[in-house]
């Protein structure tokens, strides 16, 4: 039941953070729950194997890096979506920062339930 909640407030953060961002378009809240499902099973499959092939330059970086890998992560569900779409990487980035904002702040919400 968590898993299912959490799905959704992530989609309302995606649904949030495309009405707030000009270069993040979301088509309906649907597309919203896809983007959702497949942002999780993005972070849960590719993102270790890029945080293990990226690790010296998230090293020497200082960790900062790990923030282009979740641009990259949403640019991927931006390919792998039809209705769910960001215009470049610094949109991406700029849209990834504002969702782990939201989401802390949606969570924790939750938790305290």
């Amino acid at each position: 039941m968590k898993l299912i909640l959490r799905v959704l407030l992530t989609a309302l953060a995606v649904v949030i953070l495309s009405k707030v961002l000009p270069h993040v378009e979301v088509d309906s809240y649907m597309t919203a729950i896809i983007v959702a499902v497949v942002l999780g099973l993005l972070n849960f499959l590719v993102k270790p194997i890029l945080v293990i092939l990226t690790l010296p330059v998230t090293i020497i970086t200082f960790g900062l890096f790990l923030l282009i890998i979740n641009a990259v992560i949403i640019l991927l569900a931006d390919y792998f979506i039809t209705g769910f779409s960001v215009d470049g990487i610094w949109w991406a980035l700029l849209f990834s920062l504002l969702l782990s904002l939201l989401q802390s702040i949606l969570f924790s919400v939750l938790k305290e339930d």
